[in-house]
C-alpha cells in the first residue's frame, strides 16, 4: 500500500481506554478451548477405536475435533460474555459499567459524514430509513457536524427517477437542518467496496469520521454521537463496530430472529469483544471509520483468479478491518452502544439466499490468510468467517459417515478374528457411558449459551421481554424453532459451499427486505431435495440402524419437514404479538426510530437534485503487498 500515514485529525486530549490484560485473556481463551476440545476428541476417539480405528473412523474423528473446536470456541466466548454482563463490565476496558464518562459529555471536534450506499433498493424504504436516522440525530442538537450523502449505485432506470425524486423530497424537508448530497455512480465497478472507494477519492477529504448505512439501517442520534465522541477519545483506533439487533420485521421468522437477537446477541457480542479488544471485526455498516486511516490502509484490490474465488473480493468488511489492523490502527467492537437496528430477510429463502452471497465472499477470505503483516487475530476472524458455513458441510459429512458406520457394523456384525494367526478372539467393547458423556457435552456447548442468555433476561429485564413466564414460553419456542431449522440450515449452508467450489458465481441483485409469504411452489421448488433426503435417511437408519432412529430425529425431521417449515416462516405472526409473545420492547426513542413511515415521494420532473460538492482527492491505489506506516501518526 502506499500513501501518507492519517495525522491530520487533532489531538482531543484524551488518552485513549486501556485495555488491560488483553494478552492474558486470549491465552485463557485458547486454553480453555484447546482442553474442551481435547476431551471432545478423546471421547470420540476411545468410542470410535471400541472395535479398531480404520480409515472410515480416521476422517470421522478429524472432522468431529475440526468442528468441536468451533462449537467450543463459540460456547467460552458465550460464557465469557455471561460473566461480563452479569457483572456489569465493560468488555474492553473491564471497569464497572458505566464507564468512560469523559467521552459522553466531549464536545464533538470532528466532521462526520453519514454514507449510505445502495444498489436498486425501493426508494421510499431507504428514504425512509435515512430520514428516521437524521430526524433522531437533529433532536440531539449535535446534527451540525454531521452531513449526509447517499451512494447511489442503481442500474434500473425507473428505480433510479424515483430515487432522485425521493431524496430531492427529502433535501427540502432537512433543508436548514442538515445538509444531505446525493450520487449516482455510472461505473459501479467493484459494487459496495468500489462505491465508498469512489466516494473516498472524491469527497473524503471533507470530512474526518464516517458512518456507514446500509440501505436498511436505523440509528438512534444518541448512538450517533456517542459513537463520534468514541472515535474522537480513542486515537489509536480506526474503527468502532456497533451490535445492530434486526428490527421491523412482522413474519415468524422475523420475530423468531428479533427475539433471539435481542435476548442473546448483546452478550455474545460482550464476549467478542473481551478477547478480540483492539482487533476487532467489521460488519460493514452501523460502524464509525476514521476517514484517513481508512483510506490510507483499506484499499482493496481484485484477487487473481476468475470468479467464484477469485475477481473482487465480496465480503469486503473483514478484509478492510484486518488492513486497518495491519496498518497500526485498533479496530474495537463496543457492545454499551445501543440504538443500532438493521432489517434482515423476512423468511427462510430470503435468508438463504443472502447466505448464499456471504458463503462465497468468505471462502474468499481463505486465499488471504497467507497475506503478509495480517495480525493473526485478524486470520482467525477470516477462517471463523469460512467456518461459519463450512462447518456446515462438515457436520453434514459427520452425521452421514457416523450412520453409515453403524449400519455397516449392525449389517457385518462383529469381527473376532482379524487376523490369521490370532489366537483368542477380539471381543466388541461398548461404551454407553461414553457416548452418553460426549453427548451430554456436545448439548452442553450448544444449549448453555441459550439458558445464560435467558438467565441474564430474567434477572435484569424480563419486563422488555413481556414480563417472565412470556419471556420463558418465547425463549422455549425459539430454541424448539432454531432445533428444526439448524438441519435445514445445515443444507443449504452445505449446498453453497459446493457450489461455489463447483465455480457457481452469484449475481449482484437487491436483498428482500420486507417480509413476504412464501407460496407453497417456491418452499417445495428449493427445499424438495431436502426433504427428499430427510425421508430416505430416516428409512435407511430405522431399516440398519435403528437404535439411532431417534437419535438421529432432530436431523431427518427438520430435513423431512422443510417446505413446511420454509412456508411458515413467511407468515405473520400477529397471534403470537397479541398474547406477548416474542417481545422486544425497546426504549421509547428507539421505538420512533423504528415505526417512521415512507413520506410521499414528489415527481422526477418538479425535484431536480443539486450537485454534490467538489472536494478534489486523491486516494492512492492500494495492494495487499506492502504495508503503511503509522510512524509519526501521534
Amino acid at each position: 500500500m502506499s500513501g501518507t500515514p492519517p495525522s491530520r485529525v487533532e489531538s482531543t486530549g484524551t488518552a485513549a481506554a486501556p485495555l488491560p490484560g488483553l494478552a492474558v485473556r486470549r491465552a485463557l481463551l485458547a486454553l480453555a478451548v484447546c482442553a474442551t476440545t481435547l476431551a471432545g476428541a478423546g471421547l470420540m476417539a476411545r468410542i470410535l477405536a471400541a472395535d479398531g480405528l480404520i480409515v472410515r473412523e480416521l476422517v470421522l474423528l478429524g472432522l468431529f475435533s475440526l468442528t468441536f473446536t468451533w462449537i467450543a470456541l463459540a460456547f467460552w466466548s458465550a460464557l465469557t460474555g455471561f460473566v461480563l454482563c452479569l457483572t456489569r463490565r465493560d468488555p474492553l476496558t473491564l471497569a464497572r459499567l458505566p464507564a468512560r464518562t469523559q467521552e459522553a459529555t466531549m464536545p464533538l471536534r470532528q466532521r462526520i459524514v453519514l454514507a449510505m450506499p445502495i444498489h436498486n433498493e425501493a426508494p421510499a424504504q431507504v428514504v425512509a430509513a435515512l430520514e428516521a436516522t437524521v430526524e433522531s440525530l437533529i433532536e440531539t442538537g449535535e446534527a451540525h457536524h454531521f452531513e449526509a450523502f447517499v451512494l447511489s449505485d442503481t442500474t434500473d432506470p425507473t428505480i433510479a427517477a424515483e430515487e432522485a425524486a425521493t431524496i430531492a423530497a427529502l433535501q427540502r424537508r432537512l433543508a436548514g437542518r442538515l445538509p444531505l448530497h446525493y450520487r449516482r455512480r455510472a461505473d459501479n465497478r467493484g459494487r459496495k467496496a468500489g462505491n465508498l472507494a469512489d466516494f473516498c477519492h472524491r469527497w473524503g477529504g471533507r470530512y474526518d469520521f464516517l458512518i456507514g448505512l446500509d440501505a436498511d439501517s436505523r440509528l438512534t442520534g444518541d448512538c450517533l454521537v456517542a459513537l463520534a465522541r468514541a472515535l474522537q477519545a480513542r486515537p489509536d483506533v480506526a474503527l468502532i463496530q456497533t451490535v445492530p439487533l434486526p428490527a421491523r420485521q412482522t413474519t415468524l421468522f422475523g420475530r423468531l430472529s428479533q427475539f433471539a437477537a435481542a435476548l442473546y446477541a448483546p452478550m455474545l457480542a460482550a464476549g467478542q469483544s473481551a478477547w478480540q479488544g483492539d482487533t476487532a471485526n467489521y460488519w460493514g455498516h452501523n460502524a464509525i471509520l476514521r476517514l484517513e486511516a481508512f483510506t490510507a490502509c483499506a484499499g482493496l484490490p481484485p484477487l487473481p483468479g476468475r470468479p467464484p474465488l477469485g475477481g473482487e473480493i465480496l465480503s469486503h468488511d473483514f478484509v478492510e478491518a484486518a488492513l486497518l489492523r495491519r496498518g497500526g490502527w485498533q479496530v474495537q467492537l463496543d457492545t454499551r452502544l445501543g440504538g443500532s437496528y438493521e432489517e434482515m430477510p423476512g423468511n427462510l429463502i430470503d435468508y438463504a439466499r443472502r447466505d448464499r452471497r456471504w458463503t462465497q465472499g468468505n471462502l474468499q477470505h481463505l486465499r488471504l490468510l497467507a497475506v503478509p503483516g495480517l495480525h493473526a487475530l485478524s486470520r482467525l476472524h477470516f477462517v471463523m468467517g469460512a467456518m461459519a458455513f463450512v462447518a456446515s458441510l462438515l457436520w453434514l459429512a459427520i452425521l452421514a459417515l457416523g450412520s453409515l458406520d453403524a449400519a455397516l457394523r449392525a449389517r457385518h456384525g462383529p469381527v473376532y478374528f482379524r487376523e490369521e494367526a490370532q489366537l483368542f478372539p477380539m471381543w466388541p467393547e461398548a461404551h454407553p457411558e461414553l457416548i452418553a458423556t460426549l453427548f451430554a457435552l456436545t448439548l452442553a456447548l450448544l444449549f448453555v449459551p441459550k439458558l445464560m442468555g435467558l438467565t441474564l433476561a430474567l434477572v435484569r429485564r424480563a419486563a422488555a421481554f413481556g414480563g417472565t413466564w412470556r419471556l420463558i414460553a418465547s425463549a422455549l419456542a425459539e430454541a424448539l424453532v432454531a432445533v428444526l431449522l439448524a438441519p435445514l440450515m445445515m443444507a443449504f449452508h452445505s449446498r453453497f459451499v459446493l457450489e461455489v467450489l463447483a465455480g457457481g458465481r452469484i449475481a449482484w441483485t437487491t436483498q428482500p427486505r420486507e417480509g413476504r409469504p412464501v407460496p407453497w411452489r417456491a418452499a417445495l421448488s428449493q427445499t424438495a431435495p431436502f426433504a427428499a433426503l430427510g425421508v430416505v435417511w430416516a428409512a435407511a437408519v430405522l431399516a440398519y440402524a435403528p437404535m439411532l432412529f431417534w437419535w438421529l430425529a432432530p436431523i431427518w425431521a427438520g430435513l423431512a419437514l422443510a417446505p413446511l417449515l420454509v412456508r411458515l416462516s413467511g407468515a405473520r405472526a400477529d397471534a403470537l404479538t397479541r398474547r406477548g409473545l416474542l417481545a422486544t420492547h425497546r426504549p421509547a426513542a428507539d421505538t420512533a426510530l423504528l415505526t417512521s413511515a415512507p413520506a410521499p415521494t414528489g415527481h422526477p420532473e418538479d425535484t431536480p437534485l443539486p450537485p454534490p460538492p467538489e472536494a478534489p482527492r486523491t486516494m492512492p491505489e492500494q495492494t495487499l503487498t506492502r504495508r503503511p506506516s503509522r510512524k509519526g501518526t501521534r
